[in-house]
């Protein structure tokens, strides 16, 4: 006994208890049984559990109902052992200290820099991702490509997600298909097909540069885009494989259509690089376009003083004079009169 008149007693006696109920708890069958407390060793420990001496490894404890024989004393030889202790204490601190390293955003920082634990051991083991071949390109360049990528040095090859690689890297508008490759050990090749730009379209004021199936690529930001084909109003990048159709019809004349623009969504109006508007039906334009191109053999007519053309009706044409053209008009018909009045 101490000074306090408290039994003296290894601290290894609680734990070795608490291993072997522990573990024997599971193991019983039926109802449990009342388990009188032990008074003489301490209010805390059931009177069955009770160490009537020094633990050691040759003790012998009786077994609970529904436990192995000598169970008991095999944990007991657990907790005799030489730095158990130490080593509970160990993991216990290491798990406080791993819960504090997540809550305190030092693990998020962590998998930031050097990515998750799995690539972290992935790029120990020599799968790093050491190069990345890109074919395919042509307006993008490989910086744009990797960044929407999302691939970094911090990735592992075993670990990185083709799939959702290639869904990024379609989200870009310029892409048309994508293919990811893995290449082990080190390896990723990335495969795209680019859409072409096709047109200029102009919708609200702003000019944007299309492909072939409408799709806007991008803001009209450079000057080697200048000369494609020019189309103005809603709807209109929907409908260029009809509109580059029509220019095709219009034979020598295509060259001077300097843009088409969609009125109301039903026919087309094509503006001449002279500045003639040429306003064509909803019906057989081609059949518009080819008495144009009569027009223009017979009577140079895309070259005098007017404004439009109107098309629109068959077998019809209507003129718009410019005011130089309205004012030459004039001056001719009072020379006409002034010669009749004469005769």
């Amino acid at each position: 006994m101490d000074g306090g008149r408290r039994i003296l007693r290894s601290l290894r006696e609680p734990l070795a208890v608490f291993f072997a109920f522990a573990h024997a708890a599971p193991l019983a069958t039926g109802a449990p049984a009342a388990v009188p407390v032990s008074r003489s060793r301490g209010a805390f420990l059931p009177a069955a559990f009770t160490p009537s001496r020094r633990w050691s490894p040759a003790t012998r404890v009786a077994s609970p109902k529904g436990v192995a024989p000598g169970f008991l004393a095999r944990a007991a030889a657990l907790a005799a052992r030489p730095g158990v202790d130490l080593v509970a204490a160990l993991i216990l601190f290491g798990i406080v200290g791993m819960t504090g390293f997540v809550h305190n955003g030092g693990h998020a920082e962590f998998v930031a820099r050097h990515g998750a634990l799995r690539d972290v051991i992935a790029r120990a083991a020599g799968f790093s991702i050491q190069a990345v071949t890109i074919t395919g390109q042509s307006e993008l360049r490989e910086p744009e490509i990797l960044a929407a990528s999302g691939v970094g040095p911090a990735n592992s090859l075993p670990f990185l997600d083709a799939g959702a690689i290639r869904e990024r890297l379609l989200a870009l508008p310029l892409v048309k298909s994508a293919r990811v490759l893995k290449l082990y050990p080190n390896r990723l090749v990335i495969a795209i097909e680019e859409r072409r730009p096709c047109a200029l379209w102009q919708r609200n004021g702003q000019i944007a540069v299309v492909a072939a199936d409408g799709a806007v690529l991008d803001a009209m930001r450079a000057d080697r885009f200048l000369d494609l084909p020019f189309v103005v109003g809603d709807g209109a990048e929907k409908r260029l494989a009809e509109f580059m159709g029509l220019v095709a019809a219009a034979g020598e004349l295509g060259p001077r259509i300097k843009a088409g623009i969609l009125v109301a969504g039903r026919r087309w109006t094509f503006a001449m690089t002279n500045g003639v508007a040429v306003k064509l039906p909803e019906q057989r334009p081609e059949d518009a376009l080819l008495t144009l191109a009569r027009l223009q053999r017979d009577a140079r007519i895309l070259d005098k003083d007017i404004l439009s053309l109107d098309l629109r009706t068959p077998g019809r044409v209507a003129v718009r004079l410019t005011e130089e053209g309205m004012a030459a008009r004039a001056a001719m018909l009072a020379r006409k009169s002034h010669k009749g009045a004469q005769i």
